[in-house]
C-alpha cells in the first residue's frame, strides 16, 4: 500500500518564505528503512496514525506509535524500523526550504521551524484529519484543488510548529484596522442595525468626518444621501416586519421609529406604491414554489 506524489510543482509561501513540497506519501512500512539524511534546507514531517515500530535518530532509539509526529530537518541522520506483527503507517511530506537569511524576526513561525532540526512526540494538532484531508484533494482533483492543497501544506508547517509550542501565544498580531477600508462596513452597519433612531451626527462621528464629508462619501459609493439611504433601510426593515401576521401595523410603526401608524402608512405607500395592508396580502412564495395569500388587513 504506497501512495506518492513526487511529479508535482507545489510552490506556497509562509510569512513570505518560499517553500516547495518535493514529496507526499503514505505508505504501509515492511521493511527497514536505513540511516539516511537530508540536504540544506529540507524537512521532512512524518505521521503515524496506525502501526508500530521503532526510530533511530542521532543515535538514540524511539519507539514509534500510533499517533506518533517525528520531524527531521538537515543533516540529521535517521532510521525506521517497522514491528513485524503491526508495521506502522507513515504519512511522510519533505519540504525544501527558500532562503532563511533575511527572515530573522519577521517570521516567528517560520524561523521556529527550520530552527528545529529533529523533534519526536504525540501529534495533539488533529494530523491524522488533515493528511487524509490532503490527500483526498491529491486523488479528487476537484475544482481548486491546487490551492486547497497549498492550504493544507501550509497548515501541516503551523500545526507542526504547534505541536512543538503548546499554547505559546504568538509573537506577533493583526495590526490595527485601516479606518479608511473599513468605512463601508460602518455606514452599512450603521443603517442596518441603527435604521430607527441614526443620526447623521452620529454616523459622522463614528466615521471621524464632518456632517458634510460624510454626505458626500454616501453620494460617492452609494449615490444617495443619508436621509435616502435612512428611509431605504426602514422601508426593507418594514417589508420584512409586515410579513409577521401577528403584529399590528401600529406596533410595526413604533418599532421604526414612527410618531404614528398613519405616518409610517403615508411613508410606505410613498416609497412602495401600495399601503402596508395591501403589501401584507399580495401572494408570497413558500420554498417549495407554491405560492399563499396573508389574510391579515390594516389595523
Amino acid at each position: 500500500m504506497r501512495r506518492i506524489y513526487n511529479d508535482l510543482d507545489i510552490s506556497f509561501s509562509v510569512e513570505g518564505v518560499s517553500v516547495h513540497a518535493l514529496n507526499i506519501v503514505f505508505e504501509r512500512f515492511t521493511r527497514t528503512i536505513p540511516p539516511h539524511t537530508h540536504g540544506s534546507g529540507c524537512y521532512e514531517i512524518h505521521y503515524i496514525p496506525f502501526g508500530n515500530g521503532r526510530l533511530k535518530a542521532e543515535g538514540q532509539y524511539y519507539d514509534v506509535t500510533p499517533n506518533t509526529l517525528f520531524v527531521t530537518g538537515p543533516q540529521i541522520e535517521h532510521a525506521q524500523i517497522p514491528l513485524p506483527e503491526d508495521p506502522m503507517q507513515e504519512y511522510c511530506v519533505y519540504f525544501k526550504i527558500g532562503r532563511t537569511d533575511r527572515m530573522r524576526g519577521k517570521a516567528a513561525l517560520m524561523e521556529t521551524f527550520t530552527g528545529t532540526a529533529f523533534w519526536y512526540g504525540q501529534d495533539t494538532q488533529g494530523l491524522h484529519l488533515l493528511m487524509r484531508r490532503l490527500f483526498a484533494e491529491l486523488e479528487g482533483h476537484y475544482i481548486g484543488y491546487q490551492e486547497q492543497v497549498r492550504l493544507l501544506l501550509a497548515q501541516l508547517i503551523l500545526s507542526t510548529v504547534r505541536n512543538y509550542q503548546q499554547k505559546q501565544l504568538s509573537r506577533t498580531a493583526f495590526a490595527p484596522n485601516n479606518l479608511t477600508d473599513s468605512k463601508s462596513v460602518i455606514i452599512e452597519e450603521s443603517f442596518l442595525y441603527e435604521y430607527r433612531a441614526l443620526t447623521l451626527d452620529a454616523l459622522a462621528k463614528r466615521l471621524r468626518l464632518s456632517p458634510r464629508q460624510t454626505q458626500r462619501l454616501l453620494m460617492e459609493h452609494y449615490g444617495k444621501s443619508f436621509q435616502q439611504k435612512k428611509k431605504e433601510s426602514r422601508m426593507a426593515a418594514a417589508a420584512i416586519l409586515l410579513t409577521d401576521t401577528d403584529r399590528s401595523i401600529a406596533s410595526i410603526a413604533e418599532e421604526l421609529g414612527y410618531s404614528s401608524a398613519e405616518h409610517f402608512s403615508s411613508a410606505f405607500r410613498n416609497y412602495y406604491q401600495t399601503s402596508p395592508g395591501t403589501y401584507r396580502k399580495k401572494p408570497v412564495t413558500r420554498p417549495d414554489g407554491r405560492k399563499y395569500h396573508d389574510q391579515c388587513t390594516e389595523s
